[in-house]
């Protein structure tokens, strides 16, 4: 089930909200964490040992934080337990299938048939995890004896499958008590609608423009059309994320809760070290505070940094998947990094122009990277993309370019739009509860409407 379907609006959310907006404030925890279990189970339906996964990994949580506090001689062991369990189930589900295959490229006679298909959320449920264990030894939270509030903070469906990543510090208080504000529950209405118009009128068309790329194929294409699919690719990543991100933080809002937002305008930034304090922000958070800072940070030299700095993105790379083209992704991203912090990155603030027209070009050419898994493809979509190497710059069809521009071009132009902040300060600043009422109901009606006719795809980041 995805926030984005027929199923989940209209029977998910009416009967999930009916029954905690009724229940006593007191048993509200009991009708989320079993309503968040509901919602993964309809995703796990056909593999219900990912179900069980799931459940164990709650109660290994809560047992380490319980075990750390009464046996706090042993909380660094205990620690080490807690988070190898994690990282094992991940590196299983995740990694092992791509590391046996290579292996098996360099060692003669092995031959380790490996492919498990990913669980639902576990990259996500594996960090929040992680993060409640290190908190707790860490003493910047206290171990909580209740498996029902530590369970439903993990579990929570709004965050569950792609985050945001939410710390237990962040909700510990509303675990305990949270009101129900009918101006809260309102906004969180309209944030949600706002989310899922982004997601399904926005995000979802203008990716049938790179989807076009690969039904062409790569080598067929215009150096135009090159850059207009993978300008498309960069708009349909952020509104597919951007919109889940919103609608998460919207039903947060109707539950009592204050989820921390995700994405604050990214493709307005001038270096690619902004870009990644806007983009994905508490994944960028949860690696500075539980890789970065644990190695030492910024606090001992230069070459450390940078060492600390690589270590952070490789991670971040392989984080979002098995496959060289992300390691790659995550290097690049460093590269850039590092050129700015000790090079260019005064300049580019300095010089407003120039870092738009240089985050302009790159981050097209980063998510290029990030998308094609297969490095010959990636290699291809580069030589049509810049054809200085003796290529044509032209593809198969003659003008191809004009044909999808002609179909795509409203996607694009409010691609270029709504990745600014003045609409969202426009929408902020109406006063007229009906102008608003009605924006949100011809938002809600469109995205309904799509749904309905199967103009919808399933959310990019589920995937990692």
């Amino acid at each position: 089930m995805v926030f984005s379907s027929l199923e989940f609006v209209f029977i998910f959310i009416p009967i999930f909200f009916l029954i905690y907006y009724i229940t006593p404030a007191k048993f509200r925890n009991w009708i989320l964490f079993f309503g968040s279990l509901s919602f993964y189970a309809v995703g796990a339906i056909k593999q219900p040992q990912y179900m069980i996964l799931f459940m164990v990994s709650l109660i290994v949580d809560w047992a380490c934080g319980v075990l750390m506090e009464r046996y706090p001689k042993y909380k660094k062991g205990i620690l080490v337990f807690g988070i190898l369990y994690h990282l094992g189930w991940l590196f299983y589900y995740k990694y092992a299938g791509f590391v046996f295959k290579e292996l098996g490229r360099v060692i003669p006679g092995l031959s380790v048939n490996l492919s498990p298909l990913l669980p639902i959320g576990i990259s996500f449920y594996t960090f929040q995890g992680i993060s409640y264990i290190i908190d707790v030894y860490r003493g910047t939270v206290k171990a909580d004896h209740s498996l029902l509030r530590v369970g439903t903070y993990i579990s929570m469906f709004e965050q569950l499958i792609a985050g945001p990543i939410v710390t237990y510090s962040d909700v510990q208080k509303e675990m305990s008590h949270r009101s129900i504000r009918c101006k809260e529950v309102l906004k969180g209405m309209g944030v949600f609608v706002i989310g899922l118009g982004l997601k399904v009128l926005l995000a979802n068309q203008v990716g049938g423009l790179w989807t076009d790329m690969a039904t062409i194929g790569y080598e067929s294409i215009s150096t135009p059309l090159a850059w207009m699919g993978i300008i498309a690719f960069t708009f349909q990543i952020y509104f597919d994320f951007f919109g889940y991100s919103l609608m998460a933080v919207g039903l947060g809002k109707m539950m009592g809760f204050a989820i921390p937002k995700n994405f604050d305008h990214p493709y307005t930034s001038l270096t690619m070290t902004e870009f990644w304090r806007r983009w994905h922000i508490t994944l960028g958070s949860w690696f500075r505070e539980y890789v970065y800072i644990s190695v030492g940070g910024n606090r001992k030299g230069t070459w450390k940094t940078i060492r600390n700095l690589l270590l952070v993105w490789a991670l971040t790379g392989i984080w979002h998947g098995a496959g060289y083209n992300f390691l790659l992704w995550g290097l690049s991203i460093f590269v850039l990094i590092i050129l700015e912090k000790y090079l260019i990155g005064n300049f580019l603030n300095k010089h407003p122009f120039v870092g738009h027209v240089y985050m302009i070009v790159l981050i097209p050419l980063s998510w290029l990277l990030f998308v094609v898994e297969d490095m010959q493809q990636l290699a291809v979509y580069f030589t049509r993309l810049f054809p200085f190497f003796g290529e044509s710059m032209w593809g198969l069809e003659e003008l191809d370019y004009l044909r999808h521009l002609g179909m795509y071009w409203p996607f694009l132009l409010a691609g270029v739009v709504f990745s600014m902040k003045w609409p969202y300060r426009l929408l902020q600043r109406i006063k007229s509860k009906v102008l608003i009422c009605f924006i949100l109901l011809v938002i809600f009606g469109a995205s309904v409407y799509c749904m309905y006719k199967g103009f919808n795809d399933p959310f990019l980041y589920f995937r990692f």
